[in-house]
């Protein structure tokens, strides 16, 4: 029997699970990977670049990432189970994970970060059953602060891969990587629809063309040829050091808040009604077991993604079976060595100054979702915004602050990210129930018959967990 792609009026609920057929499919899920295949190849190349790693290793990271990308979309739109969403989600590497995977092996070494992402996603799924109470910790303050800090941060890194890492770059490199950005943003700004998406991926193959055209980078793809599957453990052994991994473990917690999000947004899309307490653990034990894998494998945390949902709305095409498609598409793309091989020759400096861009892009995320915080002189949230940033900025400003301190206390409070983020959670907790704002509305309990019944408009109960 075969499905129409729009249901009859009154069955939009159903038009998630609308088979669509196999002419439409192909052409509907390739689109879904053009959208967001920068996003795992840039992320890639940052981490090699950042690591130091040859081309042969760099391909296999890829295809390991294009693997469990495809992976996760399959397992998201399908769901086995009590595991995955049944939505039409796809999966990337997460690129604030990224940032934190990074800046743990810089300091205690490539094993030690694998380790923590294996960690972060045990975590992540240990957690679960307290979800309702976990994902309080993190309103949009917390998260707006963190997300920001995290992409302050990886611009630096970043920038290092233009300049190296005595941080004094060679003026070709730099006028490459300025190249780079530059055809990123001609890209986002001329192109529309699923081609301004790929903006960053089209950036680097401009940058990767002008690099051998005139002489300013080279391009070196890896030997190989055929099919491959990915190194296992390309990094060895993990190490777990608790303390060391704690950046990834503070923001396996606050992904809790950007997956329930992401959720209610695509349940909307798709005409179901949201129901965060039954399909967001779902949503985050696929992506806690994507992550497992893909510790094993070398990458980061792998996390859903919501920006697929803007191809749903132009299209009309609300079907699972679409994501699902293009899941299988990144699985045939993951086994090709050739491209994998191919797409690891690109310039460093092309990859930093692709890097630049994302990782601003992160910043002002963060940004945005302080702007849905209560920033007014009147609450505390402005002060607590402040505390917290003037934490997470400290490391970055006065790299040897606390170089006398313990090493536990180093690891902690010299991670940006980390101290930025438990100072937001411990003001947020301690001032918002002593602060001047709750002082003034001690005064007259409210009849029982009202309590419950002022809910503004816009808000949801608290989530449950009933799955």
């Amino acid at each position: 029997m075969t499905t129409t792609l729009t249901p009859p009026p009154g069955h939009a609920a159903e038009a998630v699970d609308a088979r669509v057929p196999w002419r439409r499919l192909v052409p509907l899920s390739a689109q879904h990977v053009l959208a967001m295949i920068a996003a795992p190849v840039s992320t890639v190349f940052l981490v090699a670049g950042t690591l130091k790693m040859p081309p042969g290793a760099t391909a296999s990271l890829l295809s390991a990432v294009l693997l469990l990308c495809g992976a996760g979309a399959l397992l998201q739109s399908l769901g086995v189970w009590r595991i995955g969403g049944r939505l039409p989600f796809v999966m990337l590497p997460g690129g604030a994970a990224t940032a934190l995977f990074l800046q743990i092996a810089q300091q205690h070494g490539a094993p030690t970060a694998t380790g923590a992402v294996l960690l972060a996603a045990g975590l992540l799924l240990a957690v679960l059953p307290l979800y309702a109470r976990v994902v309080r910790l993190f309103p949009p303050l917390v998260m707006g602060v963190t997300v920001l800090l995290i992409g302050i941060a990886m611009i630096r890194v970043a920038a290092r891969l233009v300049t190296g890492p005595d941080g004094t770059g060679e003026p070709r490199a730099v006028l490459l990587a300025a190249l780079t950005v530059a055809a990123t943003v001609a890209a986002y700004v001329l192109l529309h629809g699923v081609w301004r998406q790929t903006s960053v991926l089209i950036g680097m193959a401009a940058g990767t063309v002008v690099a051998v055209t005139t002489g300013l980078g080279t391009f070196a793809p890896a030997a190989g040829s055929g099919f491959a599957l990915p190194a296992f453990l390309p990094f060895g052994t993990p190490r777990f050091d608790l303390v060391a991994a704690l950046p990834l473990l503070v923001f396996s917690l606050t992904t809790l808040a950007e997956i329930t999000g992401q959720t209610v947004l695509n349940s909307e899309t798709v005409g179901r009604t949201p129901a965060p307490g039954r399909d967001v653990p779902r949503v985050a034990r696929a992506d806690a077991l994507v992550s497992l894998a893909g510790g094993l494998f070398g990458t980061s945390l792998m996390v859903t993604s919501a920006e697929n949902i803007g191809i749903g709305r132009l299209t009309g095409v609300r079907s699972r079976f679409v994501t699902a498609g293009a899941g299988v598409l990144l699985v045939v793309l993951g086994l090709a060595a050739p491209v994998s091989r191919a797409l690891a020759g690109i310039p460093e400096a092309v990859v930093g100054g692709s890097a630049l861009v994302v990782y601003a892009v992160i910043a002002v995320m963060g940004v945005e979702m302080l702007r849905r915080a209560d920033l007014s002189g009147t609450g505390t949230g402005s002060l607590t915004a402040a505390l917290a940033l003037t934490m997470g900025l400290l490391p970055l400003l006065s790299p040897d602050l606390y170089a006398g301190f313990p090493a536990w206390a180093r690891t902690i409070l010299g991670s940006g990210v980390v101290a930025g983020t438990l100072t937001a959670v411990l003001l947020t907790a301690t001032l918002g129930r002593f602060g001047p704002g709750n002082r003034r509305q001690r005064p007259e309990p409210k009849p029982p018959a009202d309590a419950g019944r002022s809910v503004s408009s816009g808000s949801r109960p608290g989530p449950k967990e009933t799955a």
